[in-house]
């Protein structure tokens, strides 16, 4: 009858959790969308420069050193390898959730159980020796080993450490992609201080040659040529593009020390090459395939086992419906007395329990983690779509972005050799008294004014092949 009435009870249970494993609610899920378009322009040319390393791609063997030594002494970058090292760890932990817990257990201690008590009462007429009742207080001593294992039954503990494993996945990722960006703004700044160099050099050769027209007025003015006036005005044109290089002084300064903490390194001069800026060419760019991006930019890598990863938890977090089945054992030593302990097999004692635990009554908790986790993955897969897009629109813009430059670089060009013309022959004409002054002064500012501007469209163009070669997922490997 005894049997009967435990069976049922069990049977009972088992009802329950099968009842309480069956009843899941239904989320909605979104598949994520990898379509993209068959080609960037009217070429179906796989060559890609992102698949360059960038100690190819970049030939200047300065800008090398410094993106090398970026890539050791960055702090940000540093601080992202140190996460890596935490997800790293993650894995350790996921794994050994589904892996038996081992442990040692060892205790001495004594109890007094109160005289009127179920247990004090049993204690008082139990006896040890003929006439000797139970020692009291009660001394205890015991060493064993103990273990705890949840058989993982619904992979709630396997897919969790593989979630873990994508993540640790996705921060390698995160970390290319920081690299990625860091050789492209060391580059970009990089470029920008060659540009500041070759502005410089153009403010103090048109120093020299305003210096030089301003000699020349004033010995025209002693010959009562022209006027104080003229004088003044050469004078004064002389003072403003002076005052021209102290800011651009400045600018190089701050480049350098912008280049100088992405580095990880204080304030200092930064090697660079002396060549001529206009003799700087950028590299013809291949774009590839759109879908190239998918395996090539870290960041869509990145979005993608994100993306995996929260497949996983809404696995995880569904199987907490689910009953789980634990087992428990121990083995050890157990006397009142130490001197007890090695009576064996009195002393000995030893357990091994099975159970199985499931969700009822009251389940909000795992309820709100289970939507929680389907709202997440949701999300991923947004992020995922919206980082493909973000990928090909910073592509298509930087192509279109070098192939407008281009066009204006040699239309710039052109405007400086006409105005270097024209400064020449406003200077003759000066000479010949055939021209007035202001417009001698007002070509050599728009003279000055277009070299500035040609050097500028330079560093745009070399920024954008950098650009491009970092939106087609360049620079880390």
């Amino acid at each position: 009858m005894q049997n009967k009435r435990i069976i049922n009870w069990v049977g009972l249970v088992f009802m329950s959790l099968a009842y309480t494993a069956c009843h899941v609610p239904v989320a909605v899920q979104k598949d994520e969308n990898k379509s993209v378009p068959a080609q960037f322009s009217s070429s179906l040319d796989s060559t890609n420069s992102g698949k360059i390393s960038w100690k190819t791609f970049f030939s200047d063997p300065n800008l090398n050193a410094l993106i090398d030594s970026a890539f050791s002494n960055n702090q940000e970058l540093n601080i992202t390898m140190q996460e890596i090292e935490i997800s790293k760890n993650e894995i350790s932990a996921r794994k050994g959730e589904y892996l038996p817990f081992v442990g040692l257990k060892g205790g001495l201690g004594v109890e007094k159980a109160a005289r009127y008590t179920n247990i004090g009462a049993s204690e008082a007429t139990t006896d040890i020796k003929p006439g000797r009742e139970t020692p009291e207080p009660l001394p205890d001593a015991q060493i064993g080993a103990y273990a705890r294992w949840e058989v993982d039954i619904w992979h709630k503990l396997r897919n969790a450490k593989k979630s873990a494993v994508q993540r640790y996945l996705s921060s390698m990722e995160g970390k290319n992609f920081m690299m990625t960006n860091l050789a492209a703004e060391i580059a970009n700044s990089y470029y920008e201080l060659l540009a500041l160099d070759n502005q410089l050099s153009i403010v103090q050769q048109n120093i020299e040659i305003q210096s030089n027209a301003l000699r020349i007025v004033r010995l025209e003015k002693d010959a009562t040529r022209v006027t104080e006036l003229a004088v003044k005005r050469f004078e004064a044109q002389v003072l403003k593009t002076q005052n021209m290089q102290y800011g651009i002084q400045q600018k190089i300064v701050e480049a350098e020390n912008r280049i100088n903490f992405l580095v990880g390194r204080f304030p200092q001069h930064v090697a660079r090459s002396t060549q001529n800026y206009e003799t700087l060419v950028p590299d013809v760019m291949k774009a590839g395939l759109p879908a190239q991006l998918l395996a090539n930019r870290p960041d869509i890598r990145q979005a993608e086992l994100d993306l995996s990863a929260a497949k996983l938890d809404i696995q995880v977090a569904r199987a907490a419906f689910y009953p789980s089945l634990g087992i428990s054992a121990s083995i050890g030593l157990r006397a009142f007395n130490p001197a007890y302990l090695v009576k064996l097999p009195e002393s000995l004692m030893g357990s091994l329990i099975g159970d199985m635990v499931g969700p009822l009554i009251n389940k909000n908790a795992i309820r709100a983690t289970y939507f929680n986790a389907n709202a997440k993955q949701i999300q991923a897969v947004y992020n995922y779509e919206r980082t493909i897009l973000n990928g090909y629109i910073e592509v298509s813009n930087q192509l279109s972005n070098i192939d407008n430059l281009e066009k204006s670089y040699d239309l710039k060009k052109r405007e400086v050799e006409t105005l270097n013309q024209s400064t020449a022959i406003s200077n003759r004409l000066f000479m010949s008294a055939r021209a007035d002054y202001m417009e001698v002064l007002l070509t050599q500012r728009e003279a000055l004014e277009t070299k500035f501007e040609l050097v500028e469209t330079r560093m745009q163009q070399m920024n954008a092949m950098v650009n491009v070669y970092r939106a087609l997922g360049g620079g880390w490997n």
